[in-house]
């Protein structure tokens, strides 16, 4: 009976079905509760009421003793049952009970005065009592609204089950909100921690009005009270089903199963962090400096297209202007060991220059399959400087094996003298890029508008555009030489 199209409610005389031993009525529209009638059904081993509207308390005995035997996904209003169906516990109901009807009769007078009582007396007053917590800034009016238990219905009660990510101040998990009927990843801010309350109010400020599309959409916000009267603060983004970067380069799972970026792919991604961190800097109106830049913070939809996020530790400029690091009015910045430009050691300032370094940092990590925080690089060997000893004679030594094979029938296509150099035109040319972004001083690096304008142009060449000439290779081929 799944598949239908049912209305309604699900009959009680479906307790009459005492030979049934799979009942199947997904897929429909039925709504109300569950009758506990089902419950009596001692042959039934396999129920599934997924994706109705059913609402209310779950029963709890017979087949429903048995999560694994029971699908009840889809259904967001219900309560109670096993602790392993995932969803939140039913409010208690004992105030309408009988026993409670005179309490509740002289109650209701009482809180009627009392309210009564303080409304006077803030009129008298003209001023308003402070919020138990700080007030945030509003998303505004289109980002639709939720709640707390919204959210714990749309999570599981924030089951374990469903954490895919831990981040410094927050907890992320998946779940399906059914006010805006899709998938979602829900950012629960530990207010326990310092900086939490600070970081999730400037997420706030920082994607309220950004719109890209390689920056990962926010959907909503939740300030809210949870179910033991503390704060709650939690950020609602589209959910990115294809992970993050950083699981793509290092997860030793995704290697054995045959999962792996090819240099086509790595360079698209790029170019979409680049075309991300440029519109911050330059088109978001105030620019915006993201100070995070890393691959767990780069995220891949369905397509494999990259989306920037993370801005919780984002810093807004105070004016048009951009500023170098060294500039009075320059911000202190954060951000994560290995990632960060050199001068925010030496300063602590934030700028769009920092952006640019952390950049040029991740593109060195894409194509060297190493993190910046690798064993290897130690005392004065980086990352940045074990790339610029080995290139461009011995870019084979550093280059992420994953890539080689490709690397190996372009070196026969090099020694062949023809002009069908893509593969290594391409590399030498995101090397050349990442080493303008990563020079120690912030004036001698590229700034991000050309920084994109340049992988734009790489990737336009690798996905099917003109075949760089032999002069030019043997030109990118001796800047490299200079350069080491």
């Amino acid at each position: 009976m799944d598949h239908n199209n049912l209305t309604g409610g699900i009959p009680t005389s479906f307790g009459n079905l005492l030979s049934v031993n799979t009942l199947n009525l997904s897929n429909n529209n039925l709504s109300g509760t569950i009758p506990v009638v089902l419950s009596d059904l001692q042959l039934l081993s396999k129920l599934d009421l997924s994706s109705n509207r059913l609402q209310g308390a779950i029963p709890r005995n017979g087949v429903f003793e048995h999560t694994a035997a029971v699908s009840l996904d889809g259904n967001w209003e219900l309560c109670g049952g096993a602790t392993d169906f995932h969803v939140p516990s039913c409010p208690d109901a004992s105030l309408r009970t009988g026993r409670h009807y005179t309490f509740i009769r002289v109650l209701i007078p009482i809180i009627g005065f009392l309210s009564l009582a303080l409304l006077t007396w803030f009129i008298i007053h003209e001023k308003i009592p402070q919020a138990p917590f700080p007030l945030l800034p509003s998303l505004g009016e289109k980002f639709p609204r939720v709640s707390y238990w919204d959210l714990a219905r749309a999570t599981g009660n924030f089951s374990e089950i469903n954490l895919i990510g831990e981040g410094s101040y927050s907890s992320v998990y998946k779940g399906k909100l059914k006010q805006v009927k899709r998938e979602v990843a829900v950012k629960v801010l530990d207010l326990e921690i310092p900086g939490a309350e600070g970081s999730f109010a400037l997420e706030c400020k920082a994607l309220r009005g950004l719109r890209h599309r390689n920056i990962v959409p926010l959907i909503t916000e939740c300030s809210a009270i949870d179910n033991k009267g503390n704060a709650f603060r939690a950020l609602i983004y589209a959910f990115m089903p294809n992970g993050n970067l950083d699981t793509w380069l290092h997860h030793p799972g995704n290697q054995a199963a045959g999962r792996h970026l090819g240099l086509a792919q790595r360079i698209s991604i790029a170019t979409n962090i680049a075309n991300a961190l440029d519109y911050l800097h330059n088109d978001s109106g105030k620019p915006i400096a993201h100070c995070d830049l890393k691959p767990s913070n780069i995220l891949l939809d369905i397509h494999m297209n990259a989306c920037l996020g993370d801005f919780g530790i984002a810093r807004f400029y105070v004016d048009s202007k951009l500023r170098t690091v060294g500039d009075s009015n320059s911000i202190t910045a954060n951000g994560t060991l290995g990632y960060m430009a050199p001068e925010y050691a030496e300063s602590g300032h934030a700028s769009t220059c920092g952006d640019v370094y952390s950049f040029g940092i991740v593109l060195l990590e894409m194509l060297t399959g190493k993190r910046p925080t690798d064993d290897m690089f130690r005392n004065e060997l980086t990352i940045v400087r074990f790339v610029e000893t080995n290139f461009p004679d011995h870019t084979l030594n550093f280059l992420d094996s994953r890539l080689i094979n490709e690397c190996n029938g372009a070196v026969d296509q090099v020694a062949a003298g023809t002009e069908n150099q893509l593969i290594f035109q391409s590399l030498f040319s995101l090397l050349r890029v990442a080493l303008l972004c990563t020079c120690r001083s912030p004036t001698e690096r590229l700034n991000m508008r050309e920084v994109a304008t340049q992988m734009r142009k790489i990737n336009k060449v690798n996905t099917g555009g003109r075949v760089p000439s032999s002069t030019s290779f043997k030109r990118l081929v001796s800047w490299a030489s200079q350069r080491s």
